[in-house]
């Protein structure tokens, strides 16, 4: 434990996780190592991971010869009513299983989709699912906040919350828990009963990520809220695409830098070169450890909102994969797939830990 200035710039006792200390080489990634030969078709659809899925089949191939693909990669918005309709084998996508989608493959066909994490998200790559940063304006004395406070901030009451499709109470939570106030959080003089003055992401795939990991799956929003779109996206509307007002780029450096009393959160590349503002750490619990975002803690996931990679699969409970699919899955988890993943640069590769973790679900 170390002690760093908390809310209100006091002294307060606050475990800081390190934020860039070396992540293990490739050796801590165990290499690949066929179980058998393998043969036959294997249908990709969804998304590409950025020119990666290629990369691996190419690889694979050479492997098990045997082995074709045939992949349909036009949006991940795919790859999961693909699995549903069945026309896939797996579904490759750039985030999280939707509310729809799970239910959707599960009134189908009476279980859940299994999901097999091949790579993390991106720190501060532009468009690959990176992981979510909030930021206050420089002058503001916090450094740290729970993912609990921030649905405090954002959030409102609510009579229950998801866990997977379930609208189940134990996510209820009431008024008494909102954050209104920079007081609430600790501070004190001038900030003690200002108003916190609050900004993020319209409805994308990047707000569905916060929703789920700060706020339960719900969408009851603080009324204070106010939403942009990421900046150059095509989410920009043509008669704001000159000036973009709209977007996040100019909420951060026009707004939120001019806000003394502001908090935002958004994806690092939209935050790029804009003075005035500063990241915080977060912590998945009250009390910490709280962790600054970084590429290293974004790798091993011990960033609190992080985001990863995902290979879908149609799995049905107490079977085995078939033999194809779970070689060429336990190939993507291995070391010469995520030095594939590293090269490539779009996304950051699993830990050793992590692949390991991942493996176990396969068997």
């Amino acid at each position: 434990m170390r002690f760093i200035f908390g809310v209100a710039g006091s002294l307060a006792p606050v475990t800081l996780a390190l934020a860039d200390t070396p992540l293990p080489g490739d050796a801590a990634l165990a290499p690949y190592q066929p179980q058998s030969r393998v043969s036959g078709l294997i249908r990709n659809f969804g998304f590409g991971l950025g020119g990666v899925l290629e990369l691996w089949e190419r690889s694979f191939s050479k492997c098990h010869t045997g082995i074709r693909f045939e992949d349909h990669l036009p949006t991940s918005d795919a790859a999961i009513p693909a699995l549903v309709t069945g026309v896939a084998d797996l579904a490759p996508d750039d985030g999280e299983a939707t509310l729809i989608e799970t239910l959707s493959f599960f009134d189908t066909h009476g279980y859940p989709v299994t999901g097999i994490t091949v790579a993390t998200g991106a720190y501060d790559v532009e468009g690959r699912s990176s992981g979510i940063v909030v930021f206050v304006h420089k002058d503001n004395p916090i450094s740290h906040l729970s993912i609990e406070q921030l649905d405090g901030i954002f959030g409102a009451e609510r009579d229950a919350g998801m866990r997977g499709f379930e609208w189940t109470p134990s996510g209820a939570r009431g008024a008494e828990r909102n954050i209104r106030t920079w007081g609430q959080l600790g501070l004190t003089g001038e900030w003690t009963h200002t108003p916190i003055q609050i900004y993020g992401h319209a409805p994308s795939g990047t707000t569905r990520f916060f929703r789920w990991k700060a706020l339960q799956n719900d969408d009851k929003w603080n009324p204070n809220f106010r939403e942009y779109v990421e900046a150059d996206s095509k989410m920009i509307a043509a008669e704001d695409r000159t000036t973009q007002c709209l977007g996040v780029k100019s909420m951060l450096a026009n707004e939120l830098s001019n806000d003394r009393y502001g908090i935002a959160w958004t994806v690092m590349p939209q935050a790029k070169g804009i003075s005035g503002i500063k990241p915080i750490a977060l912590s998945a619990r009250a009390g910490g450890p709280y962790v600054m975002p970084s590429k290293r803690r974004i790798q091993d996931c011990g960033y609190p909102l992080t985001r990863n990679i995902y290979i879908f699969v149609n799995r049905p409970p107490c079977k085995s994969l078939d033999p194809r699919l779970r070689d060429f899955l336990r190939y993507a988890l291995s070391r010469e797939a995520q030095q594939i993943v590293t090269a490539n640069g779009n996304h950051l590769p699993l830990t050793g830990k992590l692949a390991a973790d991942q493996l176990k679900k396969l068997n």
